[in-house]
C-alpha cells in the first residue's frame, strides 16, 4: 500500500518535548481499555471551565504509539498525535490527521501539548492534552457524543502508520463523576434479576419475560446501584434488558414467555424500573436519589424483559443473563423514576430506504400528568438519560419546551453509536414541570436498506427512545407520540381513510429524493398523538404539534499556544503518496539538522513566545 511518509521535523519535536516533557500530569479520574486484549490502556480528564482534556496513553510497545480521534473508523479526515523515545533517548511527539486512507499528513499547526512520555522495557506512556475545540480544520471536536477513537502502535521508531497495529473503539468521555466519587453505603446487600438456564431460539429476535419478585425487605431501602450479569460468550447475544415495575393490583402470568406475543399478560407492567443496552455498564445514582423498595406503595413483582438477537441462528443457546441490583437500608432523600419518552414503536414510525439523513419525531404533552397522577406532579428533576434506537440511527436529542418555547437540548448524541448504549447523568439536574412538552429526534441513516423500516421490536426494526431518570417519583410511566399517518399518507399522494390504511400506503410510495423530502416534512408536521400511561396501566391520549429546534451553539475555539489565530486558508498542495520502499528510519541526525548556533538560538525564541 502506497502512504504518505510521516517524515515529521523531528529537531522541533524534540525541542517541544525538551520543554514540556517535565509537565505534571494531573490526576486522572477515567479509564477504559481501547482494545480486546488490553494492550492499549486510556486515563482521561477534562476540565468544562477551560474546555480542555488530558490523556494519557500506554501502550505495550517500545516503537512508535498513536492516539486520536475518526469518522466512523476512516483514516481520511482522522485527527491524531504520534510520539515515542528514539533509541537515543531523544523524544518525538508530533499532531497529524487523515488525507485519505492511504495518506497522512503532519498538521500545520501543532495543537496536542505534550506532558510527558516515558518508556519502560516494555511499554510507552504518552501523556498529553488539547482543547475540546481548536482553530484547526484538520482536528476534530472533543464533545458530548459517543467519540470514535483511534489508537495504535508500531514495532520500533521507524514509523509505518499503515503497517502498525490500529484499533478503533466507542467511547463516552464527558464523565462527571466515579463510583469512587459518589456515597457508598456502608451495609448493602445484592439481589440479581434473571433468567434460569432459558434456552434462545434459533431466530434473529426474541423477546423473552418473567415475573419476578423484589427482594423481601422489613422497612423501606433504597436500590442505588444495578449492573448487568451477561452469561459468558452471550455478550453478543444479548441486545438489552428491561425491568418493569408491576402495579400490586396486577394478577402475573408464570414461566417464561414471549414478551410481545400471544399471551398479552405477559406485556403487563410499563413502568421502567432499571434498564441496559448493548455496551453499557454498571450505573450508580446520584446520593441524592434512589429506587424505593419495601414500602406498601412500591411494587413488589418486576417484569424482567430481555431481548435476544440471535442473527447467526446459532443453536442450542442457555442463558442465564440478567440484572444486579445493588440495595441498602441507608435511605437517600428523595425516591427515583424513570419517564419513558420518544416515539411510540409501531409500524406507524417508518424510515425510508437509501438516505443518509432521515428525521424522525416523537413528542410527550405532559399536561394530563397531574390529573392522571391522582395527585399533585411535584417538579420532576431530571438527572439522567438512556438513548435508544436500532441499527439505522445515528443521532438522537431530547428537547424540553415550556409554554412553547425552548428551555433547552436536555441531551443529544449526534454520533450515536449502537452498540454503545448507556446510561448517561446531566451536567446539571433539569427540572419538567405540569405543561412541558419533551421532544425527541432521531436521525437515521438507510443507505445500506432497500426497504422500508417500520417501528417494531425486531433489531432490524427501529425504535426512537429516551428513557428519562428524575425525583421524586410520580405514577406515569410512559409518554410516548406519533404522527397522524392518514395526513401523511395523502401528503404523499396515497388514499387513506384510517390508520390502518394509512400504515400500509407506505409501503405503495415510490421512494426518491422527492418523496423522501415530502415523508420527513409530513411527518413533522402532523398532528401528533400522544398516549400517557400510569404503573396500573391507566391510559389516555393527548395531542400536540412537532416545533422547531434551536441547535446549540459551539464554544469558540481555542489555539494551544493562546495565540489569537491567524486565519486559515484551504490548502492548495497535493499531497501524492510516496511508495514503502523509500521509508527510512528516523536517526539521530534527522533530529539536529541545524547548524548548533542557529539551533540554540531558535530553542530560545521558541520557549519564550510558546509558553501556555
Amino acid at each position: 500500500m502506497h502512504h504518505q511518509l510521516l517524515n515529521m521535523p523531528l529537531f522541533l519535536l524534540s525541542v517541544l518535548c525538551l520543554y514540556s516533557s517535565h509537565a505534571s500530569v494531573p490526576p486522572l479520574r477515567f479509564s477504559a481499555f481501547l482494545d480486546p486484549t488490553h494492550q492499549i490502556y486510556l486515563r482521561w480528564d477534562h476540565n468544562a471551565e477551560e474546555a480542555i482534556m488530558t490523556f494519557e496513553l500506554q501502550a505495550h510497545s517500545t516503537g512508535w504509539v498513536s492516539f486520536g480521534f475518526t469518522n466512523n473508523k476512516e483514516i481520511t479526515g482522522a485527527d491524531f498525535v504520534i510520539g515515542g523515545i528514539l533509541p537515543d533517548g531523544n523524544v518525538y511527539f508530533s499532531d497529524w490527521h487523515g488525507v485519505s486512507e492511504d495518506t497522512v499528513l503532519e498538521d500545520e499547526n501543532q495543537d496536542y501539548e505534550l506532558l510527558s512520555l516515558t518508556q519502560d522495557a516494555t511499554s510507552t506512556t504518552m501523556a498529553f492534552r488539547r482543547y475540546f475545540r481548536t482553530c484547526d480544520e484538520d482536528d476534530l471536536d472533543i464533545t458530548g457524543d459517543t467519540l470514535r477513537l483511534m489508537a495504535g502502535y508500531g514495532t520500533d521508531d521507524t514509523i509505518n502508520f499503515f503497517e502498525g497495529r490500529i484499533v478503533h473503539k466507542s467511547l463516552y468521555m464527558m464523565l462527571l463523576s466515579t463510583e469512587d466519587e459518589l456515597h457508598s453505603p456502608s451495609i448493602y446487600h445484592v439481589y440479581d434479576l434473571k433468567v434460569d438456564d432459558f434456552p434462545v431460539p434459533e431466530e434473529d429476535t426474541t423477546y423473552a419475560c418473567t415475573f419476578l419478585p423484589l427482594p423481601i425487605v422489613k422497612t423501606k431501602h433504597h436500590i442505588y446501584k444495578f449492573e448487568p450479569r451477561i452469561t459468558p460468550r452471550n455478550e453478543t447475544l444479548v441486545h438489552h434488558i428491561l425491568v418493569y415495575a408491576c402495579g400490586n393490583a396486577s394478577v402475573l402470568p408464570t414461566g417464561v414467555s414471549d414478551c410481545y406475543g400471544a399471551d398479552p399478560d405477559f406485556a403487563l407492567c410499563s413502568q421502567v424500573v432499571v434498564g441496559w443496552a448493548v455496551g453499557g455498564g454498571s450505573y450508580m445514582f446520584p446520593d441524592e436519589t434512589g429506587i424505593s423498595i419495601g414500602t406498601p406503595l412500591d411494587a413488589q413483582w418486576v417484569r424482567l424483559e430481555i431481548h435476544y438477537s440471535n442473527f447467526n441462528l446459532i443453536p442450542d443457546l442457555i442463558d442465564n443473563s440478567g440484572i444486579r441490583i445493588y440495595y441498602t437500608p441507608e435511605l437517600r432523600p428523595y425516591d427515583m423514576g424513570v419517564l419513558h419518552t420518544g416515539l411510540f414503536t409501531f409500524p406507524i414510525h417508518f424510515i425510508p430506504p437509501g438516505v443518509d439523513s432521515y428525521m424522525s419525531y416523537g413528542i410527550c404533552n405532559t399536561s394530563q400528568f397531574e390529573e392522571m397522577n391522582g395527585a399533585p406532579v411535584p417538579d420532576m428533576h431530571m438527572f439522567g438519560y438512556l438513548l435508544h434506537t436500532h441499527l439505522a440511527g445515528k443521532g438522537v436529542r431530547g428537547v424540553l419546551y415550556r409554554n412553547g418555547e425552548q428551555v433547552t437540548v436536555l441531551c443529544e448524541d449526534n454520533k450515536y453509536d449502537f452498540n454503545l448504549q448507556e446510561t448517561r447523568n446531566l451536567k446539571e439536574t433539569v427540572i419538567f414541570k405540569p405543561g412541558d412538552e419533551f421532544l425527541v429526534e432521531c436521525q437515521y441513516q438507510t443507505l445500506d436498506r432497500t426497504d422500508v423500516i417500520f417501528g417494531g421490536p425486531s433489531t432490524l426494526n427501529e425504535m426512537c427512545l429516551i428513557f428519562l431518570f428524575y425525583y421524586p417519583r410520580n405514577n406515569i410511566s410512559s409518554c410516548l407520540g406519533y404522527p397522524d399517518i392518514q395526513y401523511v399518507a395523502n401528503e404523499l399522494g396515497q388514499e387513506a381513510s384510517d390508520e390502518m390504511e394509512g400504515m400500509m400506503a407506505i409501503n405503495l410510495v415510490d421512494w426518491d429524493n422527492e418523496t423522501i423530502k415530502k415523508a420527513e416534512k409530513a411527518c413533522k408536521e402532523a398532528e401528533q398523538t400522544v398516549i400517557i400511561k400510569t404503573i396500573d396501566e391507566l391510559v389516555r391520549n393527548e395531542t400536540s404539534f412537532i416545533r422547531e429546534i434551536t441547535d446549540t451553539i459551539p464554544a469558540p475555539c481555542k489555539d494551544i499556544s493562546k495565540a489569537i489565530p491567524a486565519p486559515r486558508l484551504k490548502r492548495q498542495t497535493v499531497y501524492k503518496a510516496i511508495p514503502p520502499t523509500t521509508a527510512k528510519a528516523l536517526g539521530a541526525k534527522s533530529i539536529f539538522p541545524l547548524p548548533p548556533l542557529l539551533f540554540l538560538s531558535w530553542c530560545f525564541t521558541w520557549l519564550l513566545t510558546s509558553s501556555v
